[in-house]
């Protein structure tokens, strides 16, 4: 069964594994800083430290950085990608990184992860008081623009930004109810 967690060291020897499955070793929406020292338990301890206080606003992220929170995806014990919601948007993330980013590791693909993921992020979207979501993905991602579209994503435009060329989708919340 999947669940969102937040990040635990206890999934670090899991979170390695994922790690080397990707070509770059980079996952979009992990936070993760080319300083992060994330081979030993202390480094990677430290790291989660970091995200959890950007997460609660005890330090501001760095430049260019919005508060986010994080939760990591996770199936019986392992690590199978995170997905990050961003409290407040930058310019430059309104036009081309949007509210939400995730990662799934290339062995779990295909599975509807992310799509769960995404699914279950949006009501703490909407408990942050957030009307609406930016979700971007790059244009010729299929698989990506499928699992923003299941969750009722809507096409703004295609763009050209500082991170290539972008597919833009706001997903509306929830409709206020009426005061009876």
């Amino acid at each position: 069964m999947l669940a969102l967690l937040p990040p635990s060291v206890d999934l670090h020897a899991s979170w390695l594994r994922a790690r080397a499955e990707w070509p770059t070793g980079h996952q979009d929406g992990s936070g993760l800083r080319p300083d992060d020292l994330v081979e030993t338990p202390e480094g990677f301890s430290s790291w989660l430290d970091r995200l959890r206080r950007e997460a609660d606003g005890e330090t501001r992220p760095g430049s260019g950085q919005v508060p986010s929170t994080r939760w990591w995806i996770v199936e019986e014990s392992e690590y199978l990608g995170v997905i990050e919601l961003r409290h407040e948007l930058t310019p430059a993330m309104i036009d081309g990184v949007g509210h939400v980013g995730y990662s799934v590791r290339p062995s779990a693909r295909g599975r509807g992860v992310a799509t769960w993921a995404l699914r279950e992020t949006l009501p703490h979207a909407w408990s942050l008081g957030l009307p609406s979501v930016l979700v971007t993905c790059d244009e010729g991602n299929e698989a990506s623009a499928r699992t923003i579209e299941r969750n009722g994503g809507v096409l703004e435009d295609v763009r050209d930004t500082a991170r290539g060329r972008k597919r833009r989708y706001w997903i509306s919340g929830p409709e206020p109810r009426p005061r009876l």
